[in-house]
């Protein structure tokens, strides 16, 4: 179940696919020798290339070696997952279809097509756009940054439910943050038994935590100024919440 709000800026496609590569510490490779799971296996190049190290005894670099040519295909799989623990925590999964390479003992990816699938729908990326794009610049810091926020703030996330539309918390039994980048940040709005995501837009990206912090301070703001959703209170009334 998806829930609106107005003018929620996002980051682009090719963006939102860098970040994910740039964030995922983990990935599945599906070859012709079969299906392996690397992790904490893979770097990421400027122009958003993947470079595997992979074990002596891998089928994947058999194949490589074996193959015709030594440029075996394969499907790339990441998956993004979101560090507060909410119900379906996977946010988006990335594939990216290609040829490898060897290199020594390395295993060098270029992507044919990529793919990328979010709650709203998959969308295919440009390659040229992919390889152009820089991941966001708060998605190696997300994680610590939003598990920061649930543990430790959660003060803070109830005051920004003000901002929300009062039809999107109808029913809502918990408001947790689900993602963060330089364009704003994301609440997940839990239910009994369905949820929906609100995005809560900066007035100008955040190119770094200093300025992070900064947005997240004018937004606070607004929220004082806001007053308390009706649905939340009467959890808080019935003892709910």
């Amino acid at each position: 179940m998806g829930d609106s709000q107005t003018w929620a800026a996002e980051p682009a496609a090719a963006e939102r696919a860098r970040s994910v590569l740039a964030a995922a510490w983990s990935c599945a490779v599906t070859a012709d020798g079969g299906r392996e799971e690397f992790v904490g296996a893979h770097t990421v190049g400027e122009d958003g290339r993947v470079v595997l190290d992979v074990p002596a005894d891998s089928a994947l670099l058999a194949a490589a070696v074996c193959a015709p040519r030594g440029e075996p295909s394969a499907v790339l799989e990441f998956a993004d997952v979101s560090p507060v623990p909410v119900r379906n925590r996977i946010r988006a999964r990335l594939w990216m279809a290609g040829w490898f390479t060897a290199e020594d003992e390395q295993l060098a990816f270029r992507p044919t097509r990529v793919v990328l699938r979010q709650t709203s729908g998959a969308t295919v990326v440009d390659l040229t756009e992919f390889a152009a794009a820089a991941p966001d610049p708060l998605a190696t810091a997300e994680a610590e940054l939003l598990t920061h926020l649930a543990d430790c703030h959660g003060d803070a996330v109830e005051r920004l439910t003000r901002l929300v539309e009062p039809d999107s918390l109808h029913g809502a039994l918990s408001v947790r943050p689900l993602a963060v980048d330089r364009h704003g940040i994301t609440l997940r709005i839990e239910r009994v038994r369905t949820h929906g995501d609100v995005r809560l837009a900066f007035h100008e990206p955040a190119d770094s935590v200093s300025q992070l912090t900064e947005r997240m301070h004018i937004l606070l703001t607004q929220a004082g100024a806001a007053s308390c959703p009706r649905a939340l209170q009467r959890q808080r009334t019935d003892g709910d919440g």
